[in-house]
């Protein structure tokens, strides 16, 4: 199945498509912009592809945790191309994603991922990999560092970039149960389709009209003040 994929939901803005069997991707480092460059990358993928978006058959996207506007950008693109083109979509997370980078990365069970959330918080959820796919242990959750503790007794891998800017604290839950801490893992489309696959093979598939972002913090309009 002809699969296209994108995540706009941090810095790290990327596209995929996985095409008769082949994947194309393209990946750029952005704090705004997200809008144009997605667009802009997915016309690449189909020229190096040599085909357009009338082969696209499933369309997945990052659904989130992540910055506002990012999500938002992302399930408003997936959401037009999947209305126009008359396609279901499939909505990974952004931390499972996350995790599924440092899956292919590391060879670990199970991967603790903490993404920077601002404000003194954190994005957060534990996984473990399971034939080769992450699987979510517990809730997504926002939350400050200190809330943060290993589900088990096991040794985990730390990632994402929560773990970069609360370091101390992240590593003081997880004392002696650290393997690595990698704080440049980023949700990238092509482990979104990776993921996307069993969903999609299990018909777990929605309408353009039920692709809804998560941002696991209900106020995230507001200005810190006001929170």
């Amino acid at each position: 199945m002809n699969i296209l994929a994108l995540d706009t939901c941090t810095e790290s803005c990327s596209a995929a498509l996985f095409y008769q069997g082949q994947l194309f991707e393209r990946v750029e480092m952005t704090q705004r912009g997200h809008s144009d460059l997605i667009l802009g990358m997915m016309d690449e993928l189909f020229r190096q592809a040599n085909t357009t978006i009338s082969e696209v058959e499933v369309l997945a996207f990052g659904r989130g945790p992540g910055s506002f506007t990012g999500v938002r950008v992302g399930v408003g693109v997936a959401q037009g191309i999947a209305f126009a083109r008359d396609i279901p979509v499939v909505a990974i997370s952004s931390l499972a994603a996350v995790a599924q980078e440092a899956a292919e990365q590391f060879e670990q069970e199970y991967i603790a991922v903490a993404m920077d959330a601002r404000m003194g918080e954190i994005y957060c959820a534990s996984f473990q990999v399971v034939d080769g796919l992450v699987q979510l242990l517990d809730e997504e959750r926002v939350c400050p560092p200190e809330q943060f503790m290993p589900q088990s007794e096991q040794e985990w891998l730390a990632a994402g970039t929560g773990w970069g800017v609360y370091l101390q604290q992240l590593s003081d839950n997880f004392a002696g149960k650290l393997s690595e801490v990698s704080v440049s893992l980023f949700p990238q489309s092509r482990n979104i389709i990776k993921l996307a696959q069993p969903e999609i093979d299990a018909g777990h598939m929605v309408s353009a009209d039920k692709a809804t972002p998560v941002y696991l913090r209900n106020n995230v309009a507001k200005k810190k003040g006001e929170q």
